[in-house]
């Protein structure tokens, strides 16, 4: 199996060195039988990464169980994955497979793994180790051919710190370690994201969906998304259900989305406390790029403002009447090439003291030879 027919298979969507380099790393290993520990924020995808594993494992024809470990309450989580015999609780009926038992032979995906309680961690270590366990209230070992998948959005190393994760149980796990970047370090994907959701939201809902511009593209690939693409799906569903399918531009798209997580965001500097250097100065350097981003929306709009567009979307010059009481001066039409120098030094005088210039000419998608060109022709350097 091919990366793009992994991609197109389980539905991962993305075409940043970040999902390729994730892509390859599970076709990898998927092969294998080794454990998997994907780790991320709140809604990245760990289950997309883990229904890939699956699918390109050796194990795709078997069974694929999913078990979220911090829904199922501490009182009968050990029921619920290694079963119970008729008898062992009061409501114990009848005899039950758990969870791991349905999935023998196949693979088995334990998302919030830190949600585990210590007492069930040293059994699901045995079975990590030995594939063996006991029914609640059986004294009889069984033995199972499972994999293991696991998922988790805590940071299991601290957990261990504090006495809330095994330590034993976290080494054998972090064998093989998938990090989901969040969506926010990889925004090139999110136009991408946005048709696959659009597409599918719109086919569900039976909606002809006429799209978004480019204002609204633009928006989104600027908006933090703490909830990731949980967050965005959800934002596009509501979008495309209550506006009823008509396009979608900068200020539809506006009311849906918080300022904290756009506008205002790219004015507060992240607080150093509690992070390293490295996530201190990573973070601080994302914050510029947001807040030059919108000023380059706002030059964006600059522009339309003073051209109009033909029937291809080219930008044409708008035609002014003078009065009799305005000045040649103030009917002036900027032409093209002096919005684009406009806008270049505007962009400069803002930036060159936060960025490089190769940084800038990427945001600008131009190279950083032409910038500097521009920037010698315009006495800005």
């Amino acid at each position: 199996m091919t990366a793009e027919e992994l991609q197109q298979k389980c539905g991962l969507i993305g075409e940043t060195f970040e999902i390729k380099e994730i892509v390859n790393t599970i076709l990898q290993v998927a092969p294998t039988d080794l454990t998997i520990l994907i780790t991320g924020e709140s809604g990245p995808g760990k289950e997309v990464i883990a229904k890939a594993i699956y699918l390109a494992s050796k194990r795709s024809n078997q069974n694929l169980v999913s078990v979220n470990s911090g829904a199922i309450p501490e009182g009968i989580i050990e029921s619920e994955l290694f079963g119970h015999e008729k008898g062992s609780f009061t409501g114990a009926s009848e005899m039950r497979k758990g969870y791991f038992e349905l999935a023998h032979n196949g693979t088995i995906f334990l998302d919030e793994i830190g949600e585990m309680p210590i007492s069930t961690q040293v059994k699901f270590l045995r079975i990590l180790e030995s594939g063996e366990f006991m029914r609640v209230g059986s004294s009889t070992t069984k033995k199972v051919d499972v994999r293991i998948i696991a998922a988790t959005n805590k940071d299991l190393e601290q957990e261990v710190a504090q006495k809330e994760f095994r330590s034993d149980l976290f080494y054998r796990l972090r064998s093989v370690n998938i990090k989901i970047p969040p969506l926010r370090n990889r925004r090139d994907d999110i136009p991408l994201l946005m048709n696959f959701f659009s597409n599918e939201i719109a086919k569900k809902n039976y909606i002809t969906f006429e799209g978004f511009s480019g204002e609204a593209y633009q928006l989104f690939k600027n908006t933090t998304w703490n909830g990731n693409i949980r967050e965005l799906r959800n934002t596009l569903e509501s979008i495309i259900v209550v506006e009823k399918g008509k396009k979608i531009d900068y200020e539809i798209a506006k009311k849906y989305i918080s300022e904290n997580d756009y506008e205002n965001s790219s004015k507060n500097l992240p607080m150093v406390t509690g992070k390293t250097v490295e996530q201190a100065e990573r973070e601080i350097f994302y914050r510029v790029l947001l807040d030059l981003k919108s000023e380059i929306i706002y030059l964006r709009n600059l522009i339309e403002e003073n051209f109009g567009k033909d029937k291809d979307g080219k930008f044409l010059p708008i035609i002014k009447h003078k009065n009799e009481s305005e000045t040649e001066t103030e009917n002036k039409i900027l032409s093209i090439e002096e919005t684009i120098n406009n806008t270049i030094a505007k962009l400069w005088n803002n930036s060159k003291n936060k960025m490089t210039i190769k940084q800038m000419a990427k945001i600008l998608g131009i190279s950083t030879r032409t910038l500097g060109n521009k920037l010698q022709e315009l006495g800005l350097k």
